[in-house]
């Protein structure tokens, strides 16, 4: 099932996606995403068994779509994580995964616009799949980490190269506000039983820029639940963002920075297409 944080009447609900038609979860008692990940079973149970009527479809057609969990408890991010885009950035294939965050207050959703901030002049794209955390994990063995995954969905790693590398540290050229789109949904885990051989794609316009297949990852999903696990407490409604592949701006020839007018379009086989327009402030 496909899990959205949607806008109606000025207010964020959380809802199941069927078909054409959003079913809102407060008829079940969840007012958003994340305390439906924390019903854990019983909330999968009940979205099953209810008996929901006609009045509730909501139409998908012209419904505002926020990230499906508008801000994340935490936003892990696993750097250098393909091998051809270790290659093109030309640095060394890690031994232990490459971790920055991202700040909550960078995310957007599906649709909403890349801003361009005056101070950034390399801004980048980075698309990746992402699994968001179903219950509390820690110290999580790699063999038990399909017990604590709630699902999958899309990032898009946007990037300020120029402040990236005027550092060694990430995170801040990473977060600034509008650069970390997601969605347009969770696709619950049930849905997707190997995450480890998705096709994964970027374009702009009619440009595929992005091209590879998570069976490229250095470190797939249960090898990062177990790192990650052994060193914090991850908890429901936390985003691990599984890193890119070769193909970004900066490991071109010129570089393609992103540009105002752009539409940068994420795909992955089985949960669909992130959407964001590129605008400059």
């Amino acid at each position: 099932m496909k899990i959205v944080t949607f806008e109606r009447h000025h207010c964020l609900e959380a809802g199941l996606v069927r078909e054409d038609y959003v079913l809102p979860l407060d008829r079940l008692g969840f007012s958003s995403v994340r305390s439906f990940l924390c019903a854990g079973e019983e909330a999968l149970h009940a979205v099953k068994t209810f008996s929901w009527i006609e009045s509730d479809r909501i139409p998908l057609n012209g419904l505002r779509l926020l990230a499906p969990i508008p801000r994340p408890p935490k936003i892990l991010c696993i750097g250098l994580n393909y091998r051809d885009h270790a290659r093109e950035a030309k640095m060394e294939i890690p031994a232990v995964p490459t971790v920055f965050t991202k700040f909550s207050t960078a995310v957007v959703g599906p649709g909403e616009p890349i801003t361009i901030p005056p101070s950034v002049e390399q801004p980048d794209y980075e698309a990746e799949f992402a699994f968001v955390i179903g219950k509390k994990a820690k110290n999580v063995p790699r063999d038990r980490w399909r017990e604590y995954i709630f699902g999958y969905t899309m990032v898009n790693d946007v990037s300020a190269r120029d402040i990236q590398f005027a550092t060694s540290q990430w995170s801040l050229s990473k977060s600034l506000d509008t650069f970390a789109p997601i969605g347009p949904w969770i696709v619950t885990a049930d849905e997707i039983p190997e995450p480890g051989a998705l096709d994964i794609r970027l374009s702009i316009g009619a440009e595929v820029l992005q091209r590879s297949n998570t069976r490229e990852l250095i470190f797939g999903v249960p090898e990062l639940v177990e790192y990650l696990s052994g060193l914090i407490t991850l908890e429901p409604g936390d985003i691990v963002s599984t890193g890119t592949p070769a193909g970004v701006g900066m490991g071109r020839n010129p570089p393609r920075w992103l540009r105002a007018g752009d539409e940068v379009v994420i795909e992955i086989d089985g949960i669909g297409e992130l959407r964001n327009p590129v605008a400059f402030e």
